[in-house]
């Protein structure tokens, strides 16, 4: 332990120096002048970073390597406009330009943000995104009603792990940290034959976590336990036939016990909460490229279980005379399939004299969700079934106008029959029709240099709120949509060294969902919430992101990217009767950024970078805002042809910062339950080493 915090203080002062302000950032390092070409695999149509008409971010593996990146959220800071909301041991939902869900409780939730891995619908139960071996994120700002529909409105996060391929090899990490970080991980490599390969991942990551229980006198209780295991099969069946085949177990294990009574990071529960899910996946494949036409056919199934709990008191029995216990506990178990037939064509199938590509596809998915909720205020456990069925056709022309000009236009039409009952004896059918999509229009204005302008509908679906004690105009919620417009620039510059991406664009939300609670005092004091999703009337997003990388010579390149952000309502009266209209919309940070400087001299390289974002509301019902800051994280490594070692740090000046907080309510009895506001802590800093060895290749 000693040793990772003298190693994190002489990178500290060596590097920072008396710059505390100095904006630095990360990314990958690079051997070649030549700006790497990256395929952006979640539209509908694969293309490059460059090419695509949309705001969009793509982390590469090295980028996650550099960084010792073992989930998602250890680098959604590096996305401009882009935030997540914790309030459990990993961040299960998150945010693009303003827009997504902060937490599910009792009720059904819709998501706002859509959350692929290997094609496998995991929105909403973003606990999962683990990295081993992912290829690279891919973050689409703004709404995908074309591609993914009622769980896109705000955008997509995919996650493409790494196919199989005709090389033999090993490769194995293993990582030590500070906090009793660990993690062993493996990848194998085995082509079975000349058209048939196998890939199989491994990976186990323990944390004793960043908390310190002093009733318990333990510094485990917000723990971290995931393991990670997956395996996937490439078969060239014919030329004109391939089948590719994913399974994956993910086995989370962790503690939650983070927030305190004395806001910092010592708890006093006598019974810490728990964050775990467990999940099993299949994806299947099949391509056919034929003359004229190419066929994708996809099918996915899912099982998760996804375990939430928390002690309610955050104190343990007998703090005070007043004092209560209460714990609340959620078991979720989710079930998902999921099926799509996509027809796109070929060079040979377009049409209207050649000028036009086509897409038109089927999509289907079948959702099932039971919940058992134990809560010590409960006369007997809380039981629902929530099931849904979505189908949607969707198609897409690119129509070339010009050498220079292309206009597409998309469209998605999306019907959705649920059933909803519990053991409060409360029902709910709804059948809902939707319908979204994208019109653009791209101009080559030069060989590298790509102009476009959209318009795209998104929407999400509408609901209702369980609890029979609602009055009975909050007891359900209308759908909302959101119109967006978007203009962007892309552009390879500096005789190919620079790339730029620039996008503004302006959000018009319609019927807006927005969580609010009734906040309501037992006999013995302490408060009960009751939470529920209403329409606003309507809200404004707009801003604009911008992307720079600069390779300045064969050693050394610069990445910097920023995010500005104006998301406010324009009507909106909570349920405390207060006008919040011209007030900032909940997880909307008015800016975001980042700065990274690589450098590679032969086998050493090094990496030095700053994450920054503005202060923003934690919630649409209190007051309560988060503070601004700038994290900064560095790395220092030599590999070899068969060997990696890299020390590494995050947060490195230790910057006290918060993921989550409420304002609306008094825990403490020692203080008679007075109203105050409570924070849930990031990440402290956290210095390790990382060794890979690889074999074959």
């Amino acid at each position: 332990m000693s040793f990772f915090k003298t190693i994190g203080n002489i990178i500290v002062k060596t590097i920072l120096g008396n710059s505390p302000g100095l904006l630095l950032f990360f990314a990958s390092y690079t051997h070649s002048n030549d700006i790497p070409e990256i395929v952006v695999t979640a539209d509908l149509r694969q293309s490059t970073t460059m090419e695509t008409a949309s705001s969009l971010t793509i982390v590469s593996e090295q980028v996650i390597e550099v960084r010792s990146a073992q989930h998602f959220e250890d680098i959604i800071n590096i996305i401009p406009n882009v935030n997540f909301a914790s309030g459990s041991n990993r961040a299960r939902f998150f945010q693009i330009r303003g827009i997504g869900e902060r937490s599910q409780f009792v009720n059904p939730v819709n998501p706002s943000v859509g959350v692929l891995i290997d094609d496998v619908d995991f929105s909403g139960a973003g606990t999962i995104a683990t990295l081993m071996d992912v290829q690279q994120v891919e973050v689409l700002r703004g709404p995908q009603g074309t591609r993914y529909g009622a769980n896109a409105l705000a955008g997509l996060i995919n996650f493409s792990t790494n196919e199989p391929d005709e090389t033999f090899f090993t490769s194995i990490k293993l990582s030590g940290g500070e906090f009793g970080t660990q993690t062993a991980g493996v990848v194998l490599n085995v082509p079975i034959s000349k058209t048939l390969f196998s890939r199989f991942v491994f990976e186990s990551h323990e944390s004793d976590g960043y908390i310190e229980n002093d009733f318990k006198d333990s510094n485990t209780t917000n723990d971290r336990d995931e393991l990670t295991s997956r395996a996937k099969f490439a078969w060239q069946v014919k030329e004109n036939w391939s089948l590719n085949l994913s399974l994956a177990f993910i086995d989370v294990d962790n503690g939650y016990d983070a927030f305190s009574l004395d806001n910092n990071r010592h708890t006093l529960s006598d019974e810490p909460g728990f964050d775990r899910q467990n999940s099993a996946y299949v994806s299947l494949k099949s391509s056919w490229q034929l003359d004229g036409i190419d066929i994708d056919v996809l099918w996915n199934q899912s099982d998760s279980d996804l375990d939430y709990g928390y002690d309610e008191d955050w104190s343990y029995t007998g703090i005070h005379p007043w004092g209560y216990t209460s714990t609340d506990h959620y078991f979720r178990k989710r079930d998902t399939t999921s099926a799509e037939i996509r027809l796109l064509s070929n060079e040979s199938g377009r049409v209207f004299a050649d000028t036009t590509d086509w897409v038109l596809g089927l999509y289907y998915l079948s959702s099932n969700e039971t919940l058992q909720r134990q809560y010590t205020f409960l006369p007997s456990e809380f039981l629902s079934d929530y099931e849904f069925d979505t189908f949607a056709i969707f198609t897409q022309l690119d129509i070339a106008l010009s050498d220079r000009t292309t206009l597409s236009a998309g469209l998605r039409l999306e019907e959705r029959d649920t059933e909803y009952d519990d053991s409060n004896e409360s029902s709910f059918s709804p059948d809902d029709s939707f319908w979204g999509g994208k019109v653009s229009l791209e101009y080559l204005a030069g060989e590298n240099t790509l102009a476009y302008g959209s318009i795209s509908r998104g929407y999400k679906a509408g609901g209702f709120n369980i609890d029979g004690s609602l009055d009975v105009d909050l007891r359900s919620f209308d759908e909302e949509y959101l119109i967006e417009y978007e203009l962007g620039v892309k552009a390879l510059l500096a005789n190919e060294r620079v790339t730029l991406q620039l996008a503004v664009f302006y959000d018009d939300r319609h019927d807006q969902q927005v969580k609010s609670s009734v906040v309501r005092s037992r006999p013995d004091g302490s408060t009960e919430f009751i939470d529920f999703l209403g329409n606003a009337a309507e809200g404004t997003n707009r801003g604009a992101e911008m992307d720079i990388n600069w390779f300045v010579n064969d050693n050394f390149n610069i990445n910097a990217n920023a995010g500005w952000l104006d998301a406010e309502f324009d009507e909106f009266i909570n349920e405390f009767g207060e006008d919040l209209a011209g007030r900032d919309q909940a997880h909307a940070p008015s800016y975001t950024f980042s700065v990274n400087f690589n450098y590679q001299q032969g086998p050493w390289f090094a990496s030095l970078s700053a994450d920054g974002k503005d202060d923003f509301y934690f919630s649409d019902r209190h007051a309560i805002k988060s503070k601004r800051y700038t994290l900064y994280n560095a790395s220092l490594g030599f590999e070899s042809r068969q060997w990696k070692v890299t020390f590494w740090g995050r947060n490195l000046t230790d910057k006290d910062f918060y993921v989550r907080g409420f304002g609306s309510f008094g825990n403490d009895p020692r203080k008679f339950y007075v109203t105050e506001p409570y924070f849930q802590y990031g990440e402290p800093r956290v210095t390790g080493v990382t060794l890979q060895l690889t074999m074959g290749g």
